[in-house]
């Protein structure tokens, strides 16, 4: 999008499409793709497997075919299980984006099981082997060209305050700065950007309703139905400071991509409409927000 001072790109999230099972009504391809387009946006998140081609010239193919490119890919790994190898899975999915020119492998501390509505705690031995594999993850997108960032995210290992400053304090790995599931999980993002600006290589824009956050991280209410009920929200419509996370980061001298993401759980085909309407609004409310931080 030339119009902005920043490279913002799309996800198919924000059109519902999710790698849990479940998760409502799946949009084809197609139309979630064509859509980036006419919004004016020129790449994309690849998605969960199966929404695209797996197969790294059709994949490619695909893309171009919509004038779009490829900044990175989601990857949900167990990393905390001592008896579970996350590398040969990691290897798969980082050396497919690596071929269709995406930096990014982002990586998510899955649990183990579908979705995010609940979680285990993390003893001494699974938190070890979890920052273990982080460093192995890092190391091994390095040798390719490739950066790795660990994806803090509600339902996951990593989700919480406490549990983000141990990864930062204790690997070596990079940050995908999701404004959302920070403030989702308990974390400030601004508080992140004044910490360790430096460590951010991806930003998933979002913007969250922090009384529904504060209900899931109370157990009142499950992650699944939050998303349900509009936790997630066009930019400019929730809590998330994002006029500040834009002016830090841009002092600190980030210049990677800024991924807007609306996480939506669609009904039926027709609720697409409202999708690709919350994507443009969102698109709106970063101009003003842009001209703002800029001035």
């Amino acid at each position: 999008m030339t119009d902005l001072p920043l490279r913002l790109a799309a996800a198919p999230i924000s059109w519902g499409v999710c790698e849990v099972p479940g998760w409502g009504y799946q949009l084809a391809p197609d139309r979630v793709l064509s859509e980036m387009r006419e919004l004016g946006l020129t790449a994309t998140e690849t998605g969960p497997d199966g929404f695209l081609p797996a197969e790294p010239a059709a994949l490619r193919t695909t893309l171009s075919g919509y004038g779009l490119s490829c900044v990175g890919g989601f990857i949900p790994l167990v990393l905390h299980d001592p008896h579970v190898d996350p590398l040969p899975e990691f290897l798969v999915a980082a050396d497919r984006i690596l071929a269709v020119g995406g930096g990014v492998a982002v990586i998510a501390a899955a649990t183990g099981t579908d979705g995010y509505d609940a979680r285990p705690e993390l003893d001494a031995s699974g938190w070890d082997t979890l920052l273990h594999n982080l460093d192995r993850l890092t190391a091994a997108a390095g040798e390719r060209g490739l950066d790795a960032a660990l994806h803090p995210h509600v339902g996951t290992m990593i989700e919480q305050r406490p549990e983000v400053l141990r990864v930062i304090e204790g690997s070596a790995v990079t940050l995908c700065l999701d404004t959302g599931h920070l403030l989702a999980g308990g974390t400030d993002p601004v508080d992140v950007v004044t910490l360790a600006a430096d460590r951010v290589r991806l930003v998933h824009l979002k913007d969250v309703r922090a009384e529904l956050a504060a209900r899931v991280r109370s157990g009142d209410l499950s992650y699944t139905d939050a998303v349900r009920a509009g936790m997630y929200t066009p930019l400019g419509d929730g809590d998330v400071d994002l006029p500040a996370i834009i002016k830090g980061l841009t002092a600190a001298g980030y210049a990677g991509w800024y991924v807007l993401e609306q996480d939506t759980i669609l009904g039926s085909e027709a609720d697409g409409d409202t999708a690709k309407d919350d994507v443009a609004a969102s698109i709106d409310h970063l101009r003003a927000v842009c001209a703002t931080t800029s001035a």
